[in-house]
């Protein structure tokens, strides 16, 4: 089963979205048979890629509201972060230009990587501050993994898959994507935004029916107190 997800590293929903459509493929028995490919969809491509405003800043700047009134409206996002298991430190966010982050995600998805890069970048957006258009964190994110640092130094110092995200923009455009996050099912059925993880299972059924696979067993317990072959374990 294959699932395209339109996302950005700095998009609050997106990690969240992510955590859920996780939870859903576990739960639902499909781990191991979900093909996930990420597409860049830049919510702020006109960002400074340097000197960029912190978060609040921006949210306050956008909305004319005060900083009591930036927190408030964080507080509901925080709170639905905190469902999946993530603590949102909105005072240590700066927003990013996130061009290099998805040039540099392009090229770890060819050795297989592209998820656990994807997690690395948000989780140390959204947790720890970190700045996703920042080449020093970008490349200890690619030491962690175990990739080779000089071919990744090679991408950020160039255009190089700037097609690809070009790419990704059209494919958008054909489906009609106008934010993220959003998930494309088998290009069959799609979920736009962080929905409640029980819509991520049922469209994870209803597209399994459709490419033919059937979830598998989930074991509980320890399976110890079991009979077999005319003997039990006592």
């Amino acid at each position: 089963m294959k699932i395209e997800v339109f996302t950005d590293f700095t998009c609050p929903f997106c990690y969240i979205a992510k955590r859920e459509l996780e939870r859903a493929i576990e739960t639902s028995g499909y781990t191991g048979q979900v093909e996930i490919e990420y597409k860049a969809f830049q919510i702020g491509p006109e960002t400074p890629k340097v000197n960029a405003p912190t978060f609040l800043d921006t949210l306050a700047m956008k909305y004319n509201a005060t900083r009591e009134e930036v927190h408030d409206m964080t507080e509901n996002m925080a709170s639905r972060a905190a469902e999946v298991g993530l603590n949102y430190n909105f005072e240590l966010m700066t927003t990013a230009h996130t061009e290099k982050a998805h040039r540099l995600a392009k090229w770890t998805q060819q050795f297989g990587q592209a998820s656990a890069y994807t997690e690395a970048l948000m989780a140390g957006y959204f947790m720890a501050g970190e700045d996703v258009n920042d080449d020093s964190f970008l490349l200890r994110v690619i030491a962690k993994l175990g990739l080779d640092i000089e071919g990744a130094q090679d991408i950020l110092a160039t255009n190089v898959f700037l097609e690809a995200l070009d790419q990704d923009r059209y494919d958008a455009q054909q489906l009609g994507i106008q934010s993220v996050p959003f998930f494309v099912f088998e290009n069959r059925y799609g979920i736009k935004g962080a929905e409640p993880n029980e819509v991520f299972v049922r469209t994870l059924h209803q597209t399994a029916k459709i490419v033919g696979i059937q979830p598998t067993i989930q074991l509980m317990g320890n399976g110890e107190d079991t009979c077999t072959d005319g003997a039990c374990n006592l």
